[in-house]
């Protein structure tokens, strides 16, 4: 597996010194925050996006994915919702992304089949757009949805190889659901994985990996003992939690956290 890190942990560093980070700290890619306020979004003219993929191919790292946040479960019109995710796919073709990551976001008093139907229908719609582009969508295990079985209900009914899982550790295991529940629902359709850590239920601050509660070995023990060999990107929310010590004290000691995880469970 290989090992990347979210923008969200070092919010408005210009790419150029996020690519310095994953450089200096043995990571082989980083997974880009896409809103206005970072430095890559979809507003983005095609001069800067040149500049973003061309700075990315000579620091040797990948870009995962955009980390959107379309709701695709949301009430409202789908063509708002659409334009939105062909603005992120259309972006990460110019970079050469691989995913772009998309928001459940059911509203709280929402019927759960129609929340579903909703996200199927916009999803499978899109889908033909991200197959033209090359570009798989990636339905995050999140709010409304954050397990596996949640996940699956709408993955299920797209039946669409461009439309793919995002699974969040932190949202499957505050939703009661263990690792082998969560990779047995999501494995045909998984894209990549966002690991963190935190220290419970109750306190979702992040923490250094390993630090915390959540079930991080059992995750990668998994993932190996079923040949699984996509990204591990760690997701550290630095963004939503101003207190929290700076990712960039903590990056080298994460990587060899997971590294050592990779390890044992060979």
């Amino acid at each position: 597996m290989k090992l990347a890190f979210s923008t969200l942990g070092v919010p408005g560093l210009p790419v150029a010194e996020v690519l310095a980070l994953a450089t200096g700290h043995g990571y082989h890619g980083v997974e880009l925050r896409a809103h206005p306020e970072e430095p890559v979004h979809v507003s983005l003219g095609a001069a800067e996006r040149e500049d973003v993929a061309a700075e990315c191919k000579a620091a040797g790292i990948e870009i995962v994915g955009l980390a959107g946040y379309t709701r695709v479960a949301a009430p409202g019109d789908d063509g708002l919702v659409l334009a939105e995710i062909h603005g992120l796919l259309d972006l990460a073709h110019d970079l050469g992304a691989p995913f772009v990551r998309v928001f459940p976001g059911a509203a709280p008093d929402q019927p759960r089949e129609e929340a579903d139907a909703t996200a199927a229908r916009r999803l499978g719609t899109a889908a033909e757009y991200a197959s033209a582009l090359g570009v798989r969508i990636l339905l995050e295990t999140h709010d409304s949805h954050r397990t596996g079985a949640d996940a699956i209900r709408v993955l299920g009914r797209v039946g669409h190889r461009q439309v793919g899982a995002l699974w969040d550790v932190m949202h499957t295991w505050l939703g009661g659901e263990q690792p082998s529940e969560t990779y047995a629902a999501l494995s045909p359709y998984l894209g990549y994985v966002q690991v963190k850590d935190i220290a419970s239920a109750d306190d979702t601050s992040p923490l250094p990996l390993g630090a915390g509660v959540l079930p991080l070995t059992e995750c990668v023990d998994v993932l190996c003992r079923h040949g699984w060999d996509g990204w591990l990107c760690w997701e550290y929310e630095k963004r939503w939690y101003e207190a929290a010590p700076p990712l960039q004290e903590l990056l080298g000691t994460g990587r060899e956290h997971l590294a050592r995880l990779l390890t044992d469970a060979a």
